[in-house]
C-alpha cells in the first residue's frame, strides 16, 4: 500500500471527498514529520514508535574500488513495530 491507497481507503471507508482524505493524510504525515524533526518521539497505540536515532561516524568502503570513505555522523529516522502489529502480521 502506497500514500494514494491509502488515501482512497479512507476516502471510501469514510464517504468523504479524495481531497479532503488527502488533506487528512498530509497533515497526518506533516505533524509526525515535525515532531520527529525536533526530536520528539511519536508512538501510536496498537501500531508503534518512531524515534530519531543518531548513528556515529565511521570508516566504510566504496563498494566499486573497495577504497576506504568516510561517512559523516547522521540522525535518521527510526521505526519500533508495536507488539499488536507484530502479533498480527506474524499469525
Amino acid at each position: 500500500m502506497n500514500k494514494s491507497d491509502l488515501i482512497k481507503l479512507l476516502a471510501n471507508e469514510k464517504n468523504i471527498s479524495l481531497k479532503r482524505a488527502d488533506e487528512v493524510v498530509n497533515m497526518v504525515f506533516d505533524v509526525l514529520t515535525s515532531a520527529m524533526a525536533t526530536g520528539e518521539r511519536v508512538s501510536i497505540r496498537g501500531l508503534g514508535s518512531f524515534i530519531i536515532k543518531d548513528y556515529d561516524p565511521y570508516t566504510g568502503r566504496n563498494p566499486k574500488t573497495g577504497e576506504p570513505v568516510s561517512v559523516a555522523s547522521k540522525r535518521l529516522p527510526y521505526f519500533r513495530v508495536g507488539k499488536e502489529v507484530k502479533e498480527n502480521v506474524l499469525s
